[in-house]
Protein backbone atom coordinates (compact mmCIF):
# COMPACT_ATOMS: atom_id res chain seq x y z
CA UNK A 1 0.00 0.00 0.00
CA UNK A 2 1.49 3.58 -0.94
CA UNK A 3 1.11 6.57 0.92
CA UNK A 4 -1.46 7.92 -0.83
CA UNK A 5 -3.98 4.91 -0.79
CA UNK A 6 -6.58 4.90 1.51
CA UNK A 7 -7.10 1.97 2.94
CA UNK A 8 -9.71 -0.57 2.39
CA UNK A 9 -13.18 -1.01 4.57
CA UNK A 10 -11.02 -2.69 6.79
CA UNK A 11 -9.82 0.69 9.01
CA UNK A 12 -11.58 0.54 12.48
CA UNK A 13 -9.87 3.20 13.62
CA UNK A 14 -7.89 6.95 12.15
CA UNK A 15 -6.59 8.63 14.63
CA UNK A 16 -5.09 12.62 12.66
CA UNK A 17 -2.60 15.11 13.82
CA UNK A 18 -0.94 17.73 12.35
CA UNK A 19 2.09 17.26 13.80
CA UNK A 20 2.90 13.13 13.64
CA UNK A 21 6.14 11.72 14.51
CA UNK A 22 7.08 9.20 11.86
CA UNK A 23 10.42 7.60 11.10
CA UNK A 24 10.77 9.99 7.61
CA UNK A 25 10.49 12.89 9.90
CA UNK A 26 7.00 14.88 11.90
CA UNK A 27 4.03 15.84 9.16
CA UNK A 28 0.50 15.99 9.47
CA UNK A 29 -0.95 12.73 8.56
CA UNK A 30 -3.84 10.67 9.22
CA UNK A 31 -2.92 7.45 10.97
CA UNK A 32 -5.49 4.23 9.73
CA UNK A 33 -5.60 1.20 12.35
CA UNK A 34 -7.05 -2.01 12.37
CA UNK A 35 -6.94 -5.25 14.49
CA UNK A 36 -4.64 -3.50 16.33
CA UNK A 37 -2.13 -2.75 13.52
CA UNK A 38 -1.40 1.06 11.56
CA UNK A 39 -2.89 0.12 8.06
CA UNK A 40 -1.34 3.06 6.65
CA UNK A 41 0.24 6.56 7.77
CA UNK A 42 -2.10 8.63 5.15
CA UNK A 43 -1.89 12.72 4.11
CA UNK A 44 -3.57 14.59 6.50
CA UNK A 45 -6.94 15.52 4.79
CA UNK A 46 -7.90 11.86 3.45
CA UNK A 47 -10.85 11.29 5.22
CA UNK A 48 -12.23 14.87 5.32
CA UNK A 49 -12.72 17.21 8.28
CA UNK A 50 -14.86 14.31 10.04
CA UNK A 51 -14.15 11.33 8.43
CA UNK A 52 -16.16 11.18 5.55
CA UNK A 53 -15.60 8.16 3.77
CA UNK A 54 -14.63 5.44 6.11
CA UNK A 55 -16.68 2.51 6.85
CA UNK A 56 -19.58 2.56 9.26
CA UNK A 57 -18.55 1.74 12.68
CA UNK A 58 -15.04 2.88 12.22
CA UNK A 59 -13.51 5.61 14.70
CA UNK A 60 -12.58 9.00 13.59
CA UNK A 61 -10.64 11.10 16.19
CA UNK A 62 -8.63 14.55 15.22
CA UNK A 63 -5.92 15.51 17.99
CA UNK A 64 -5.78 18.81 16.03
CA UNK A 65 -2.33 19.96 17.23
CA UNK A 66 -1.05 17.25 19.94
CA UNK A 67 1.67 15.25 18.53
CA UNK A 68 0.82 11.77 17.80
CA UNK A 69 3.90 9.56 18.70
CA UNK A 70 4.92 5.86 18.72
CA UNK A 71 4.06 4.49 21.97
CA UNK A 72 7.69 4.72 24.08
CA UNK A 73 9.59 1.49 24.93
CA UNK A 74 11.30 0.98 27.97
CA UNK A 75 13.63 -1.49 28.23
CA UNK A 76 15.02 -1.19 31.66
CA UNK A 77 12.27 -1.28 34.70
CA UNK A 78 12.46 -3.14 38.08
CA UNK A 79 8.98 -3.93 38.76
CA UNK A 80 10.00 -6.29 42.02
CA UNK A 81 6.73 -8.85 41.82
CA UNK A 82 6.34 -11.09 43.56
CA UNK A 83 8.49 -11.00 46.67
CA UNK A 84 9.14 -7.40 47.06
CA UNK A 85 5.65 -5.83 45.74
CA UNK A 86 5.37 -3.38 48.37
CA UNK A 87 8.30 -1.46 46.83
CA UNK A 88 6.39 -1.93 43.62
CA UNK A 89 3.98 -3.70 41.63
CA UNK A 90 3.21 -5.47 37.84
CA UNK A 91 -0.61 -3.54 38.45
CA UNK A 92 1.05 -0.56 39.80
CA UNK A 93 4.42 0.15 37.49
CA UNK A 94 2.02 -0.38 34.21
CA UNK A 95 -0.17 2.32 35.42
CA UNK A 96 2.39 4.64 35.90
CA UNK A 97 4.09 3.86 32.45
CA UNK A 98 0.67 3.87 30.74
CA UNK A 99 0.42 7.80 32.15
CA UNK A 100 3.31 8.71 30.65
CA UNK A 101 2.86 7.43 27.30
CA UNK A 102 5.24 4.06 27.36
CA UNK A 103 3.10 0.99 26.02
CA UNK A 104 6.04 -1.11 25.83
CA UNK A 105 8.60 -2.28 28.97
CA UNK A 106 10.93 -5.33 29.97
CA UNK A 107 10.89 -5.63 33.49
CA UNK A 108 14.88 -6.62 35.06
CA UNK A 109 15.55 -10.23 36.80
CA UNK A 110 16.30 -8.88 39.84
CA UNK A 111 14.54 -7.70 42.58
CA UNK A 112 11.84 -9.72 42.26
CA UNK A 113 12.02 -12.93 44.79
CA UNK A 114 12.11 -15.15 43.18
CA UNK A 115 14.88 -13.46 40.23
CA UNK A 116 14.64 -14.35 36.63
CA UNK A 117 17.25 -16.46 36.57
CA UNK A 118 15.65 -20.03 35.36
CA UNK A 119 13.05 -20.82 33.04
CA UNK A 120 10.79 -21.80 36.14
CA UNK A 121 11.37 -18.60 38.07
CA UNK A 122 10.42 -16.76 34.49
CA UNK A 123 7.13 -18.48 34.55
CA UNK A 124 6.12 -17.81 38.13
CA UNK A 125 7.15 -14.03 37.13
CA UNK A 126 4.64 -14.07 34.07
CA UNK A 127 1.96 -15.71 36.06
CA UNK A 128 2.01 -12.73 38.06
CA UNK A 129 2.03 -10.09 35.71
CA UNK A 130 -0.08 -11.67 33.53
CA UNK A 131 -3.59 -10.35 35.21
CA UNK A 132 -2.01 -7.10 36.17
CA UNK A 133 -0.24 -5.97 33.11
CA UNK A 134 -1.33 -2.69 31.69
CA UNK A 135 0.99 -1.85 29.05
CA UNK A 136 3.08 -4.81 27.22
CA UNK A 137 5.63 -6.58 29.32
CA UNK A 138 8.34 -8.70 28.63
CA UNK A 139 11.19 -9.96 30.97
CA UNK A 140 15.38 -10.16 31.24
CA UNK A 141 17.19 -13.22 32.62
CA UNK A 142 19.33 -12.68 35.24
CA UNK A 143 23.57 -13.80 34.94
CA UNK A 144 24.94 -15.47 38.29
CA UNK A 145 27.98 -17.12 38.94
CA UNK A 146 25.68 -20.63 39.59
CA UNK A 147 23.33 -20.41 36.42
CA UNK A 148 25.20 -21.01 33.84
CA UNK A 149 23.05 -24.07 32.57
CA UNK A 150 20.04 -22.46 32.90
CA UNK A 151 20.59 -19.77 30.31
CA UNK A 152 19.87 -21.40 27.19
CA UNK A 153 16.42 -23.09 28.71
CA UNK A 154 15.97 -19.51 30.30
CA UNK A 155 16.33 -18.20 26.59
CA UNK A 156 14.49 -20.90 24.60
CA UNK A 157 11.76 -19.77 27.04
CA UNK A 158 11.80 -16.20 25.60
CA UNK A 159 13.13 -13.63 27.87
CA UNK A 160 14.77 -11.39 25.49
CA UNK A 161 18.45 -11.32 26.85
CA UNK A 162 20.57 -11.63 29.93
CA UNK A 163 21.52 -8.85 33.03
CA UNK A 164 24.75 -8.92 34.68
CA UNK A 165 26.69 -7.23 37.17
CA UNK A 166 30.11 -6.77 37.74
CA UNK A 167 30.04 -5.23 41.48
CA UNK A 168 27.50 -6.11 44.34
CA UNK A 169 24.01 -5.77 43.16
CA UNK A 170 22.80 -4.83 46.46
CA UNK A 171 20.77 -7.88 47.16
CA UNK A 172 21.79 -11.06 47.84
CA UNK A 173 20.02 -13.54 45.76
CA UNK A 174 21.51 -11.63 42.39
CA UNK A 175 25.29 -11.69 42.86
CA UNK A 176 27.75 -10.58 40.34
CA UNK A 177 30.20 -12.19 38.13
CA UNK A 178 34.08 -12.11 38.34
CA UNK A 179 35.72 -11.76 35.50
CA UNK A 180 36.15 -15.33 35.10
CA UNK A 181 32.46 -15.73 35.60
CA UNK A 182 31.41 -13.12 32.98
CA UNK A 183 33.67 -14.56 30.29
CA UNK A 184 32.07 -17.83 30.88
CA UNK A 185 28.34 -16.76 30.81
CA UNK A 186 29.18 -14.40 27.70
CA UNK A 187 30.38 -16.88 25.83
CA UNK A 188 27.31 -19.14 26.39
CA UNK A 189 25.34 -15.99 25.53
CA UNK A 190 26.98 -15.30 22.55
CA UNK A 191 26.55 -19.26 21.67
CA UNK A 192 22.73 -18.46 21.87
CA UNK A 193 23.13 -15.48 19.62
CA UNK A 194 22.01 -13.52 22.71
CA UNK A 195 22.14 -10.06 24.34
CA UNK A 196 24.28 -9.75 27.38
CA UNK A 197 23.51 -6.38 29.44
CA UNK A 198 25.80 -5.11 31.92
CA UNK A 199 25.86 -2.78 35.18
CA UNK A 200 29.38 -1.73 34.37
CA UNK A 201 31.36 -0.57 37.70
CA UNK A 202 34.45 -2.48 38.51
CA UNK A 203 34.21 -3.74 42.04
CA UNK A 204 37.95 -2.84 42.78
CA UNK A 205 37.98 0.38 41.94
CA UNK A 206 34.71 0.83 44.53
CA UNK A 207 35.99 -1.02 47.26
CA UNK A 208 39.60 1.55 46.99
CA UNK A 209 37.46 4.95 46.58
CA UNK A 210 36.42 6.79 50.32
CA UNK A 211 33.54 5.37 51.84
CA UNK A 212 31.55 7.52 54.44
CA UNK A 213 28.45 7.56 56.05
CA UNK A 214 26.40 10.57 56.40
CA UNK A 215 24.15 12.85 54.64
CA UNK A 216 26.57 14.83 52.38
CA UNK A 217 26.12 14.00 48.68
CA UNK A 218 29.66 14.77 48.08
CA UNK A 219 30.49 11.68 49.85
CA UNK A 220 28.34 9.77 48.02
CA UNK A 221 29.48 10.68 44.96
CA UNK A 222 33.40 10.81 46.14
CA UNK A 223 32.02 6.88 46.91
CA UNK A 224 30.84 5.84 43.52
CA UNK A 225 34.21 7.31 41.38
CA UNK A 226 33.89 7.65 37.27
CA UNK A 227 36.99 5.39 36.96
CA UNK A 228 35.01 2.01 38.38
CA UNK A 229 32.38 2.99 35.06
CA UNK A 230 35.37 3.54 32.84
CA UNK A 231 37.55 0.45 34.06
CA UNK A 232 34.74 -2.11 33.52
CA UNK A 233 33.38 -0.69 30.55
CA UNK A 234 36.63 -0.93 29.10
CA UNK A 235 37.09 -4.60 29.89
CA UNK A 236 33.70 -5.31 28.93
CA UNK A 237 34.76 -4.09 25.30
CA UNK A 238 38.04 -6.15 25.18
CA UNK A 239 35.93 -9.30 25.88
CA UNK A 240 33.21 -8.66 23.92
CA UNK A 241 35.75 -7.88 20.94
CA UNK A 242 37.54 -11.21 21.75
CA UNK A 243 34.30 -13.76 21.96
CA UNK A 244 32.45 -11.46 19.43
CA UNK A 245 29.57 -10.76 21.93
CA UNK A 246 27.03 -8.48 22.02
CA UNK A 247 26.88 -6.42 25.09
CA UNK A 248 24.64 -3.76 26.18
CA UNK A 249 26.16 -0.97 28.86
CA UNK A 250 23.79 -0.10 31.04
CA UNK A 251 22.46 3.20 32.57
CA UNK A 252 26.00 5.11 31.59
CA UNK A 253 26.45 7.97 33.95
CA UNK A 254 30.40 8.57 33.22
CA UNK A 255 31.31 10.54 30.31
CA UNK A 256 34.63 9.66 30.34
CA UNK A 257 33.53 6.20 28.30
CA UNK A 258 32.43 7.78 26.01
CA UNK A 259 35.30 7.77 23.83
CA UNK A 260 36.10 4.05 24.51
CA UNK A 261 32.81 3.20 23.46
CA UNK A 262 32.70 5.42 20.05
CA UNK A 263 36.14 4.08 19.33
CA UNK A 264 34.81 -0.05 20.11
CA UNK A 265 31.65 1.02 17.54
CA UNK A 266 33.73 2.60 14.94
CA UNK A 267 36.21 -1.07 15.02
CA UNK A 268 32.57 -3.18 14.81
CA UNK A 269 32.69 -4.63 18.45
CA UNK A 270 28.59 -5.10 19.43
CA UNK A 271 28.64 -2.43 21.85
CA UNK A 272 26.03 -0.54 22.66
CA UNK A 273 24.79 1.83 25.14
CA UNK A 274 22.14 3.51 26.91
CA UNK A 275 21.51 6.61 29.51
CA UNK A 276 18.68 7.61 31.72
CA UNK A 277 16.54 10.67 32.55
CA UNK A 278 17.88 11.67 35.67
CA UNK A 279 21.69 11.89 34.50
CA UNK A 280 21.04 13.52 31.94
CA UNK A 281 18.08 16.39 33.38
CA UNK A 282 19.60 16.53 37.07
CA UNK A 283 23.10 17.30 38.53
CA UNK A 284 25.30 16.67 41.32
CA UNK A 285 25.34 20.13 42.27
CA UNK A 286 21.42 20.65 42.85
CA UNK A 287 21.33 17.43 45.01
CA UNK A 288 20.84 18.34 48.50
CA UNK A 289 22.56 17.07 51.41
CA UNK A 290 20.14 14.40 52.60
CA UNK A 291 18.05 13.75 49.56
CA UNK A 292 18.34 10.31 49.11
CA UNK A 293 15.27 10.34 46.37
CA UNK A 294 18.64 11.49 44.11
CA UNK A 295 20.51 7.75 45.26
CA UNK A 296 21.45 5.93 42.73
CA UNK A 297 24.31 3.73 41.53
CA UNK A 298 26.28 4.68 39.20
CA UNK A 299 25.73 8.22 40.32
CA UNK A 300 24.37 11.26 39.33
CA UNK A 301 27.01 13.31 38.23
CA UNK A 302 28.17 16.89 37.46
CA UNK A 303 26.86 19.57 35.10
CA UNK A 304 30.02 19.11 32.51
CA UNK A 305 29.44 15.14 32.83
CA UNK A 306 25.93 16.13 31.12
CA UNK A 307 26.63 18.08 28.84
CA UNK A 308 29.12 15.74 27.57
CA UNK A 309 26.42 13.07 27.54
CA UNK A 310 23.97 14.93 25.46
CA UNK A 311 27.13 15.48 23.05
CA UNK A 312 27.26 11.78 23.04
CA UNK A 313 23.53 11.21 22.70
CA UNK A 314 23.68 13.63 19.13
CA UNK A 315 26.17 11.78 18.20
CA UNK A 316 25.23 8.38 18.49
CA UNK A 317 27.51 6.75 21.05
CA UNK A 318 24.71 6.16 23.42
CA UNK A 319 22.24 4.31 21.18
CA UNK A 320 19.26 5.27 23.87
CA UNK A 321 17.52 6.40 27.11
CA UNK A 322 15.07 4.21 28.96
CA UNK A 323 14.27 5.16 32.73
CA UNK A 324 16.11 2.27 35.13
CA UNK A 325 13.21 2.77 37.66
CA UNK A 326 14.03 1.18 40.91
CA UNK A 327 11.80 2.42 43.76
CA UNK A 328 11.31 1.10 47.16
CA UNK A 329 9.65 1.68 49.98
CA UNK A 330 10.08 5.10 51.88
CA UNK A 331 11.61 3.49 54.93
CA UNK A 332 14.71 3.04 52.58
CA UNK A 333 15.18 5.87 51.85
CA UNK A 334 16.98 6.88 54.75
CA UNK A 335 19.04 10.29 55.01
CA UNK A 336 22.18 8.67 55.01
CA UNK A 337 23.69 7.98 51.60
CA UNK A 338 25.79 4.89 52.43
CA UNK A 339 23.12 3.10 53.71
CA UNK A 340 19.82 4.62 51.92
CA UNK A 341 18.12 2.64 48.72
CA UNK A 342 20.03 3.48 45.32
CA UNK A 343 17.26 3.72 42.97
CA UNK A 344 15.10 6.54 40.96
CA UNK A 345 11.33 6.59 39.94
CA UNK A 346 10.79 8.14 36.91
CA UNK A 347 8.41 5.29 34.60
CA UNK A 348 6.02 8.53 34.32
CA UNK A 349 7.93 11.19 34.16
CA UNK A 350 10.74 10.40 31.64
CA UNK A 351 9.17 11.20 28.80
CA UNK A 352 8.24 15.37 29.88
CA UNK A 353 11.71 15.40 32.00
CA UNK A 354 13.38 14.79 28.41
CA UNK A 355 11.83 16.95 26.37
CA UNK A 356 11.95 19.71 28.94
CA UNK A 357 16.15 19.09 28.54
CA UNK A 358 15.97 18.32 24.84
CA UNK A 359 14.11 21.28 23.80
CA UNK A 360 16.50 23.59 25.85
CA UNK A 361 19.39 22.21 23.93
CA UNK A 362 17.78 22.44 20.91
CA UNK A 363 16.63 18.85 20.35
CA UNK A 364 13.61 18.11 18.62
CA UNK A 365 10.54 15.61 19.57
CA UNK A 366 11.67 13.19 16.55
CA UNK A 367 15.14 12.67 18.49
CA UNK A 368 13.32 12.33 21.45
CA UNK A 369 11.50 9.05 20.02
CA UNK A 370 14.12 7.83 18.68
CA UNK A 371 15.73 7.76 21.83
CA UNK A 372 13.34 6.30 23.91
CA UNK A 373 11.07 4.28 20.99
CA UNK A 374 12.89 3.25 17.92
CA UNK A 375 16.06 2.72 19.42
CA UNK A 376 15.02 0.59 22.81
CA UNK A 377 12.69 -1.42 20.41
CA UNK A 378 15.87 -2.24 18.18
CA UNK A 379 17.89 -3.18 21.52
CA UNK A 380 15.44 -6.01 22.05
CA UNK A 381 14.36 -6.95 18.76
CA UNK A 382 10.73 -5.77 19.01
CA UNK A 383 10.03 -5.56 15.34
CA UNK A 384 6.48 -4.55 16.23
CA UNK A 385 7.35 -1.65 18.34
CA UNK A 386 8.80 1.46 18.24
CA UNK A 387 7.56 3.48 14.76
CA UNK A 388 4.50 5.05 13.27
CA UNK A 389 4.33 3.15 10.41
CA UNK A 390 2.43 0.49 8.40
CA UNK A 391 2.66 -2.90 10.16
CA UNK A 392 3.72 -2.04 13.68
CA UNK A 393 1.63 -2.40 16.41
CA UNK A 394 -1.27 0.72 16.62
CA UNK A 395 1.35 1.83 19.88
CA UNK A 396 1.03 5.72 20.41
CA UNK A 397 1.17 8.33 22.78
CA UNK A 398 -0.63 12.01 22.34
CA UNK A 399 1.49 14.34 23.79
CA UNK A 400 1.12 18.27 24.68
CA UNK A 401 4.73 19.54 24.45
CA UNK A 402 4.05 23.15 25.06
CA UNK A 403 2.20 22.40 28.21
CA UNK A 404 3.94 22.37 31.48
CA UNK A 405 3.09 20.75 34.47
CA UNK A 406 4.98 20.84 38.55
CA UNK A 407 5.71 17.58 39.50
CA UNK A 408 3.39 16.54 42.49
CA UNK A 409 4.47 12.72 43.59
CA UNK A 410 0.99 12.41 45.14
CA UNK A 411 -0.44 12.44 41.62
CA UNK A 412 2.23 9.61 40.19
CA UNK A 413 1.00 6.32 39.85
CA UNK A 414 3.80 4.26 40.48
CA UNK A 415 3.32 2.27 44.60
CA UNK A 416 5.60 4.68 46.36
CA UNK A 417 5.53 8.24 45.49
CA UNK A 418 8.91 8.92 46.28
CA UNK A 419 10.78 11.23 42.92
CA UNK A 420 13.73 12.99 42.27
CA UNK A 421 11.32 15.49 40.32
CA UNK A 422 9.72 16.20 43.47
CA UNK A 423 8.42 20.59 42.71
CA UNK A 424 10.05 20.24 39.26
CA UNK A 425 8.00 22.72 36.28
CA UNK A 426 8.27 20.36 32.94
CA UNK A 427 7.06 20.66 29.52
CA UNK A 428 5.17 18.24 27.95
CA UNK A 429 1.96 16.56 29.07
CA UNK A 430 0.99 13.29 28.03
CA UNK A 431 -2.54 13.73 27.34
CA UNK A 432 -3.44 9.70 25.69
CA UNK A 433 -2.01 6.54 25.28
CA UNK A 434 -3.35 3.71 22.92
CA UNK A 435 -2.38 0.01 22.87
CA UNK A 436 -3.02 -1.88 20.00
CA UNK A 437 -5.71 0.41 18.86
CA UNK A 438 -6.80 0.90 22.29
CA UNK A 439 -7.04 3.92 24.19
CA UNK A 440 -5.49 2.80 27.68
CA UNK A 441 -5.30 6.42 29.15
CA UNK A 442 -6.86 9.54 28.89
CA UNK A 443 -6.31 13.03 30.97
CA UNK A 444 -5.31 10.68 33.33
CA UNK A 445 -8.06 8.28 33.71
CA UNK A 446 -6.50 4.85 32.91
CA UNK A 447 -8.82 1.77 31.49
CA UNK A 448 -8.28 -1.68 33.31
CA UNK A 449 -5.24 -4.12 32.43
CA UNK A 450 -4.88 -4.83 28.38
CA UNK A 451 -1.04 -5.50 28.33
CA UNK A 452 -0.13 -9.08 26.96
CA UNK A 453 3.00 -10.77 27.84
CA UNK A 454 6.13 -10.17 25.61
CA UNK A 455 8.54 -13.76 24.59
CA UNK A 456 11.70 -13.04 22.72
CA UNK A 457 11.26 -16.11 20.34
CA UNK A 458 7.26 -15.18 19.79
Amino acid sequence: MTESDAPDGSVELVLRSSRVVTPEGTRPASVAVADGKILAVLPYDTYGERGEGLPEGARFEDLGEHVLLPGLVDTHVHVNDPGRAEWEGFWTATRAAAAGGITTLLDMPLNSLPPTTTAENLRVKQDVARPKAHIDTGFWGGALPSNVADLKPLYEAGVFGFKCFLSPSGVEEFPELDQDQLAVSMAEIAGLGGLLIVHAEDPHHLAEAPQKSGEKYADFLASRPRDAENTAIEGLIALAKRLDARVHVLHLSSSDALPLIAAAKREGVQVSVESCPHFLTLTAEEVPDGATEFKCCPPIREAANQDALWEGLADGTIDCIVSDHSPCTTDLKTQDFATAWGGISSLQLGLPAIWTEARKRGHSLDEVVRWMSAAPARLAGLSRKGAIEAGRDADFAVLAPEETFTVDPVELYHRNQVTAYAGKTLHGVVKQTWLRGVRIAHEGTLTEPTGRLLERNK
